[in-house]
């Protein structure tokens, strides 16, 4: 029986070819619109390499190619786009400003340690597979680094990340409350967010960013819409009956609370939340949450303590960690108490630690530390400051995201999910922003950027005189 979903489930490889051409037209109009979207969007990426990583994000984010049913489900979208983004980041004559800061830092440490650990990884035959797909999100984010340097670009980026998760928020949301809760929330097939848990933790981290625009949003109708897309997110997170992301939201919706600026608004909707939900879920999405109580008689939740147990025999084995795909049964049979009992990480924490060994965890952890302090410089700077409101917010509401990604991940393997690391890229993004802004008391904190430079240029006739000590 086919599970119900919100998302799409794709079809049969036979299905396109068995089609008659009378049914052909309608079946193809979707591939035949998402084609045209993507192959519109070329010309603009050529002319300005900020458009290619917008258009990257969206395709990866919204996976809006899960949702055709012919030539467009497997069509190399990603690759065509972050190609011409690259041809487009050669020509163009633009500064490619990369910020060197203690979180790209870090980030390219991770980035080197997973690439290292792959050649003595226990799945030789597997981990090299998984490599190329975590490295290309990788590569990717470092482009976005350095492409996005003005306020715009930063602006656009938070909407896009937004709205792109925001769609299947919605399409959750609706699904939920038409089938009164019935029925579980699936995300878009073959993606990072296919499985309800993962999809619940996408929303959850998303959550915060969509309420930080909202609150930015001037004009009226757009903070309806706005407020409508988070109200339904969370209603779809809710809807996918996943009990980590119940647990990661408590705490994400008080962080939330505790860094809004409009305190007694986010709370007055986080209370209105309450009721909707008993009113909407029914008495079996109830029972499954209760279970949290009692996860030593839970089959699912000892099945994932078990799997940690994994991940701390390997990594206290190998001290390099296992590498990528580790958690597998064959090596699950040599190292997990239960070895009959398989699962996957289920942590993102545990994941780290069974793939990459302790210095993997550590410069996850780290990664993350310096991701929070990224943020919180970014509203120092801009405290004060009428004209960077909108970047003190936007950061303040990123962090909540990390919040939102770091306990809810505590119960799911997304240690390389794409959309933690635009998180990343946002508030780095900012930063570089803000410190163009103008001169601050925190400007001692800004990351340095480095830039081709022209000897033979003169300077700009309205340019500052150079200030010496």
């Amino acid at each position: 029986m086919p599970r119900a979903s919100a998302g799409t489930t794709p079809p049969p490889a036979s299905c396109a070819c068995s089609a008659t051409s009378s049914e052909r037209p309608a079946e193809f109009m979707r591939d035949y619109l998402v084609f045209a979207m993507v192959m519109a969007t070329l010309p603009y990426i050529l002319k300005r390499p900020a458009a290619g990583v917008m258009a990257y994000v969206w395709l990866s984010l919204m996976n809006p190619h899960r949702l055709t049913y012919g030539f467009a489900y497997d069509f190399p979208f990603a690759a065509l786009v972050a190609g011409t983004t690259l041809v487009s980041l050669m020509l163009s004559k633009q500064p490619k400003r990369f910020p060197l800061q203690s979180t790209t830092v870090v980030l390219m440490m991770f980035i080197f340690w997973i690439t290292f650990t792959c050649f003595f990884g226990l799945q030789p035959k597997l981990v090299w597979g998984e490599w190329n797909t975590v490295i290309k999100t990788m590569f990717m984010v470092l482009v976005s680094m350095a492409a996005l340097n003005t306020e715009r670009d930063a602006r656009d980026f938070a909407w896009v990340i937004g709205l792109s998760l925001g769609f299947w928020g919605v399409k959750g949301g609706v699904f939920t409350l038409l089938s009164g809760g019935g029925d579980h929330v699936y995300g878009p097939p073959d993606s990072f967010i296919a499985d309800n848990n993962d999809l619940a933790l996408a929303l959850l981290t998303v959550l915060p960013l969509l309420w930080g625009l909202h609150m930015q949003a001037t004009r009226r109708w757009v903070r309806l819409a706005m407020l409508a897309v988070c109200i339904l997110t969370v209603v779809s997170v809710v809807g996918s009956y996943s009990r980590g992301a119940l647990l990661g939201g408590g705490v994400m919706l008080t962080m939330l609370w505790l860094k809004s600026r409009k305190k007694l608004t986010t709370g007055l909707i986080v209370l209105l939340l309450i009721p909707l939900v008993y009113t909407v879920m029914p008495d079996q999405w109830f029972a499954r949450m209760s279970t949290i109580d009692s996860y030593n008689k839970d089959a699912s939740a000892l099945g994932r303590i078990n799997a940690w147990h994994f991940a701390v025999n390997v990594a206290t084995h190998h001290v390099l960690g296992g590498g990528f795909k580790v958690f597998s049964p064959e090596i699950f049979y040599l190292y997990a108490p239960n070895p009959l009992d398989f699962h996957v990480a289920h942590s993102i924490y545990f994941q780290a630690l069974g793939e990459q060994g302790p210095v993997g965890l550590l410069l996850f952890l780290v990664l993350m530390w310096c991701t929070w302090r990224c943020g919180g410089r970014i509203i120092r700077y801009c405290k004060g400051r009428p004209e960077l409101k909108w970047a003190g917010d936007l950061a303040a509401m990123a962090q909540v995201s990390v919040v939102g990604y770091a306990v809810g991940g505590a119960f799911l393997s997304l240690t390389y999910f794409d959309l933690y690391y635009y998180i990343i890229v946002l508030l780095v993004v900012l930063e570089k922003c803000v410190v163009k802004a103008g001169p601050s008391p925190y400007a001692a904190m800004a990351p340095r950027t480095y830039e081709a430079h022209d000897p033979h240029q003169a300077p700009a006739a309205d340019a500052a005189p150079e200030r010496r000590p």
